[in-house]
């Protein structure tokens, strides 16, 4: 996903995203660990993109928590 489309989700999508993007990293983790995948630089990819989701989150809340 690319900062643009993370940036236009609303806190409930962008927490459903994380869920599911930490569940398929935990998934290709197991899977790494039994079998090497061939290519294994997916893994930081995924770990930079829940870190990614979690920051524009941090922000919304914060935006959020600002306005009331």
């Amino acid at each position: 996903m690319k900062k643009e489309e993370i940036k236009e989700l609303s806190i409930p999508e962008l927490r459903a995203s994380i869920e599911a993007a930490e569940k398929a990293y935990r998934e290709l983790k197991v899977t790494h660990a039994i079998t090497p995948i061939d290519n294994p630089s997916k893994i930081t990819k995924d770990r930079k993109a829940i870190a990614r989701l979690k920051t524009v989150l941090r922000q919304k809340e914060l935006a959020e928590a600002a306005s009331k």
